[in-house]
C-alpha cells in the first residue's frame, strides 16, 4: 500500500451513483453468512456476489435458504449474482467449456431463482478459459448458445445479462481481455435473442491492468454498459491506494449517460474491510 493515500475529495461525481459491495471479496475475513450484516453496518443497502457455493452447481435448499435469510435479516438487497463461475477452482466461468455443459445448464435455473428471490437485476456470466485441445471456435459457439439461454433466463426474472472482460495477467487463458472483445460478445448475444438485455460489465480495474484508455472505453461503449465495478490500480485495493482518478471516471460515466450503481470489488489494503471505506462518505453508500 502507498504511504500517502489520495482521497476522493470532490464527492459530487460519486454522489450520482449508488454503491454496491461485492461480498465475495469484501468482508471476506468473515463467514459468508455474516457478510450481509457487516455490509449493512457499514452503511450499504445492496451487495453482489460471485457464485457463492464454490464448485456446487446445485446447492441444497437449506444452503440457499440460509443465504436468503442472511440477506433479508440484514435488510440488504442482492443486486447481482454470478452464474456458475468455478472461481474457487481457478476457473473463470463455465459458459464456453464443453466439459461443463451439463453443470452450467443445471445451475442456470438455480441461480436465476436465487437472484430473483433477493431482488437481483443482473446475472453475470463469466466466459470461461480456453481449453487445451479444444477448437476456440467450438468454445465460442458453445458460449453463444449458453449466453442466449442465460439472456432468456435473465429476461424471465426482469434482469440483464452481463459479460465481463478480465485482465490477461491474472487470467491468461481467458479470451475476453479487452472491452472490445466483451462488447462483441454482448452484441452477438443481443442479435441472437432480440431481447437487448445483454450488457457489458465495465470493470475499471481489469481494463486498467490491461492498459486500456478508460475514458475512451467509457465514451465508446457507454450505451452497452450494464454495470461498473472498481478497484484501484495497481494493487486491486480501495480507491486512493493506486493511480486511478475516480473523481474523473465517475464524472465521465455520468456525462456518458451511465446512471447505475458502482460495484466495489476490491481487496481492503489493511485486510479489514470495514476500514477501507473512508474514501466514500457514509451517506453515499446506499443504493437509492
Amino acid at each position: 500500500m502507498k504511504e500517502e493515500r489520495r482521497e476522493v475529495s470532490d464527492v459530487t461525481a460519486a454522489a450520482q451513483h449508488g454503491f454496491t459491495v461485492n461480498l465475495s471479496i469484501l468482508f471476506g475475513e468473515l463467514p459468508l453468512l455474516e457478510r450481509p450484516a457487516a455490509a449493512a453496518a457499514a452503511g450499504f443497502t445492496a451487495a453482489e456476489l460471485w457464485w457463492p457455493f464454490g464448485a456446487e452447481h446445485d446447492p441444497s435448499q437449506a444452503e440457499l435458504d440460509a443465504l436468503r435469510k442472511a440477506f433479508t435479516d440484514a435488510g440488504v438487497r442482492l443486486t447481482g449474482l454470478n452464474l456458475l463461475d468455478d472461481l474457487s477452482r481457478g476457473a473463470r466461468g463455465t459458459v464456453s467449456v464443453p466439459s461443463e455443459r451439463d453443470r452450467f445448464r443445471a445451475n442456470l435455473p438455480v441461480a436465476a431463482e436465487l437472484a430473483a428471490s433477493l431482488g437481483a437485476t443482473a446475472l453475470n456470466a463469466l466466459y470461461g478459459n480456453r481449453v487445451e485441445g479444444v477448437d476456440p471456435a467450438e468454445q465460442d459457439a458453445l458460449a453463444l448458445e449458453h449466453l442466449v439461454l442465460a439472456a432468456r433466463a435473465a429476461h424471465g426474472i426482469g434482469a440483464i445479462l452481463l459479460v465481463e472482460a478480465l485482465n490477461k495477467d491474472e487470467s491468461p487463458h481467458y479470451p475476453l481481455v479487452s472491452a472490445a472483445a466483451a462488447v462483441e460478445v454482448v452484441d452477438n448475444v443481443n442479435a441472437a435473442t432480440g431481447l437487448g438485455n445483454a450488457r457489458f460489465l465495465c470493470d475499471l480495474y481489469h481494463l486498467a491492468r490491461n492498459g486500456e484508455d478508460l475514458p475512451a472505453v467509457i465514451d465508446a461503449y457507454a450505451d452497452r454498459i450494464g454495470h461498473v465495478q472498481i478497484a484501484d490500480h495497481p494493487g486491486r485495493n480501495e480507491p486512493g491506494t493506486g493511480d486511478l482518478d475516480f473523481e474523473d471516471l465517475f464524472a465521465r460515466l455520468t456525462a456518458a449517460g451511465y446512471s447505475g450503481s458502482i460495484g466495489l470489488e476490491y481487496r481492503p489494503s489493511t485486510g479489514v474491510s470495514a476500514d477501507s471505506f473512508g474514501w466514500l462518505p457514509r451517506e453515499l453508500r446506499a443504493v437509492r
